[in-house]
C-alpha cells in the first residue's frame, strides 16, 4: 500500500492517536537504541541515530501501517561479534565499518525491491529462526552478564566470555550487582502488571537519578558517560574498497534477518487488521530505512517484534506514527542527550537482558518437540551454531538448514496408493482409510507434490515398491496427477520411462486428472506418443470403465 493513499484517509482522530502511538514509541526506542549500540560495540548516540533516520524514510516506503523500524538485539550483537575484529580496537573504523554494513544492507533490498523477491523470506524455515533466537538470547546474556555484575567485558567466542565470566566472579561489584538487581527487578514487574507502558524507559531515568543522587561511579559504578549532542557528520573516510568484501557477508546475514523479521511482522498485523500488505514495499522500505541509518552514522536496522506491539497497542492507525517517534527522538538528540551520560552500566544492561528474553521461548521448544522430534533437532542445531560458530556462521548454517530441509522435503514427498471413497467416484489414500475400495487388477497411485528433475527418481522409486506389494496380477496401473502443480522434462522423461516398463510386463500404464498446466507440459513433453492424446476429465472412474473389459469384472465406479 504507497504512502499516498493512507495519507489520503488520514483524519484528526487517526492524527492523534499516532501522534499518542509515536511518543509511547520513542520511549522504548530511546532505551532500545542505546542497548543495542552497546552490543554492536557502538557509542550509545549510535543506536540513537540509527532509530532516529531510519524512522524517517521507513514511514514513506513501507506497507504495513504498524511495523516499527528499529535496532535488533539479534543484529546488533551480530554486527559486533563480526566486525570487532576487523576493527582491531579502533573505534572510529568499527563506527565506519557499521555504517558501510547498513548502507550494503540498503543496497541488498533495494535490490530484492527490484528484484520483486518478496518470496524469498519464506525459504527461512521458522523451525531455524527459532534456535537461531535461542542461540542469540544466550550469546547476549554472555554479553551483558560482566556489565550486569560491574565486571569489564570480555572478548572472544561465547565459550570464552562465559568462562572468563565465571572466573572473575570473586572480582564483582557490590553497588553494580545493587543497580543491576533494581533494575530487574523493576523491568520484570513492570512486564507483568503494566505491559503496556514505557517501563525501560522510566527504569532508566530512575537509574540516571538515583546514580547521581548516591554518586554511583564513587563506588566503582560504570556511567555510558558523554553523549554526542547534535546530529552526526556524515562520511564513510575510514572504509576502503577492500574492507566491502570483508563486510558483505555480514550484510548479507543483517539483510536476511532484517527481511524476515520486518516481512513476518508487516503479514502478521496485515492479517489481524485486515488491511492489504506487499512483501515487497517493506523491501523497499527496508532500503531506505538502513540507507538513511547508514547516511546518519547508525548501524543496520530492522523491524522489531516489541517495538511493533507496543506501537500498535499504543493506538497506531497509519506509519505516520514512525515519523512521530523520530521526531521524538531528534529533540532528544539535539537537546537533551546529555541527560543520559549518567546511566549506570549495569541498568543499562538489565535492560538489554530482559529485553531480549523475548527471543528464548521455551514453549517454541517444546511446541516442536511435540510436533516432530526432527523438526526440535534442527532448532536445536541452529542454537549450537550459533553458540560454538558465531552469530555469522550461525545465519549463514541456519540458511543452508532451511535449504536442506526445503529440498529434503521436496525431493522425498508423500505418495498414496489410492482406493474408492465408498458411495462416491472419488479416490483417496488408502493407508489411513483401509474401507476405501480397491479393485482387483487395478494400482492406482498418487504423488503430492510436482514432479521434477529432483525428486522424479525417488517417484519412480516408490510407484514401483507399490506395486510389487499389490496382491493378484496387475492389469491396469494409474497413477494420479491430481495433486500435481507441474511436470518438468526430467519428470516427463520418467514417466515416458516407465511406461516402457510397465509396457514390457504386459501393464497398461494410464494418466489421469492431470490439470491444464499439466497436460500442456506432457503434450510438450510428447508424451501423447506414449499415452495417446492427454485430455480433460480422464478421471481414475473414467479409465476404469473404458478398461472394463481388460478388467473382466463388473465392478465399475459409477
Amino acid at each position: 500500500m504507497p504512502s499516498t493513499v493512507w495519507l489520503r484517509h488520514i483524519t484528526i482522530a487517526s492524527l492523534r492517536s499516532d501522534v499518542m502511538a509515536g511518543i509511547t514509541l520513542a520511549a522504548y526506542l530511546i532505551p532500545a537504541g542505546l542497548g543495542d549500540a552497546s552490543l554492536a560495540g557502538l557509542p550509545p548516540e549510535a543506536g540513537l541515530y540509527a532509530c532516529l533516520f531510519s524512522g524517517m524514510f521507513f514511514w514513506l516506503f513501507c506497507s504495513s501501517r504498524h511495523t516499527a523500524i528499529t535496532v535488533t538485539s539479534a543484529i546488533s550483537v551480530l554486527v559486533g561479534a563480526s566486525l570487532g575484529g576487523l576493527a582491531q580496537g579502533d573505534a572510529g573504523r568499527l563506527g565506519s565499518l557499521a555504517v558501510c554494513t547498513a548502507l550494503l544492507v540498503a543496497a541488498l533490498a533495494l535490490l530484492a525491491w527490484a528484484m520483486r523477491a518478496g518470496a524469498i523470506v519464506n525459504f527461512i524455515s521458522e523451525t531455524v529462526l527459532t534456535g537461531f533466537k535461542a542461540g542469540v538470547a544466550i550469546f547476549i546474556g554472555a554479553t551483558q552478564l560482566p556489565g550486569l555484575l560491574g565486571l569489564s567485558g570480555g572478548h572472544g567466542d561465547f565459550w570464552e566470555r562465559l568462562g572468563d565470566t565465571l572466573t572473575r566472579l570473586d572480582q564483582t561489584n557490590t553497588a553494580a550487582i545493587a543497580f543491576g538487581s533494581a533494575a530487574l527487578v523493576a523491568l520484570i514487574l513492570g512486564r507483568t502488571f503494566f505491559r503496556k507502558k514505557p517501563v525501560a524507559l522510566l527504569v532508566i531515568i530512575g537509574g540516571i537519578a538515583a546514580a547521581g543522587l548516591v554518586d554511583a561511579s564513587a563506588y566503582g559504578v560504570k556511567l555510558i558517560g558523554p553523549i554526542q549532542k547534535g546530529l552526526p557528520q556524515l562520511g564513510l573516510s575510514a572504509v576502503h574498497w577492500s574492507d566491502v568484501n570483508e563486510v558483505l557477508p555480514l550484510a548479507m546475514a543483517c539483510f536476511m534477518l532484517a527481511a524476515v523479521e520486518t516481512v513476518a511482522i508487516g503479514r502478521t498485523f496485515a492479517l489481524k487488521h485486515g488491511y492489504p500488505f506487499n512483501p515487497n514495499r517493506e523491501f523497499l522500505g527496508l532500503a531506505m530505512a538502513n540507507l538513511g541509518a547508514g547516511a546518519g552514522q547508525g548501524f543496520p536496522v530492522s523491524g522489531g517484534m516489541t517495538q511493533s506491539l507496543v506501537n500498535e497497542s499504543a493506538g497506531a492507525s497509519t506509519p505516520l506514527s514512525g515519523l512521530v517517534s523520530s521526531l521524538i527522538i531528534l529533540l532528544v538528540v539535539l537537546f537533551f542527550s546529555d541527560l543520559l551520560r549518567n546511566l549506570p552500566q549495569p541498568v543499562l544492561a538489565a535492560v538489554v537482558l530482559t529485553a531480549v528474553t523475548g527471543l528464548f521461548k521455551i514453549g517454541d521448544f517444546r511446541r516442536l518437540w511435540n510436533f516432530d522430534r526432527g523438526e526440535f533437532a534442527v532448532a536445536v542445531a541452529a542454537l549450537v551454531c550459533v553458540l560454538w560458530s558465531g552469530l555469522l556462521h550461525g545465519v549463514l548454517i541456519g540458511a543452508t538448514i532451511s535449504l536442506v530441509l526445503l529440498l529434503r522435503r521436496a525431493s522425498a514427498p508423500h505418495v498414496a496408493v489410492l482406493g474408492r471413497i465408498p458411495g462416491t467416484d472419488f479416490y483417496g489414500d488408502v493407508a489411513p482409510n483401509p474401507e476405501n475400495e480397491t479393485v482387483d487388477g487395478v494400482y492406482v497411485f498418487r504423488a503430492d507434490s510436482a514432479i521434477l528433475y529432483f525428486n522424479c527418481a525417488y517417484l519412480r522409486e516408490r510407484f514401483l515398491h507399490f506395486l510389487e506389494q499389490q496382491s493378484g496380477s496387475v492389469k491396469l496401473a494409474l497413477w494420479s496427477l491430481s495433486t500435481v502443480a507441474d511436470v518438468d522434462l526430467a519428470g516427463a522423461e520418467m514417466l515416458s520411462h516407465l511406461h516402457s516398463e510397465l509396457s514390457r510386463r504386459g501393464i497398461v500404464f494410464e494418466l489421469a486428472d492431470a490439470h491444464g498446466p499439466v497436460r500442456q507440459s506432457l503434450r510438450a513433453a510428447g508424451l501423447e506418443h506414449y499415452f495417446g492424446p492427454i485430455q480433460a476429465n480422464t478421471t481414475v472412474g473414467a479409465l476404469l470403465r473404458r478398461y472394463a473389459n481388460l478388467l473382466e469384472t463388473t465392478y465399475v465406479p459409477s
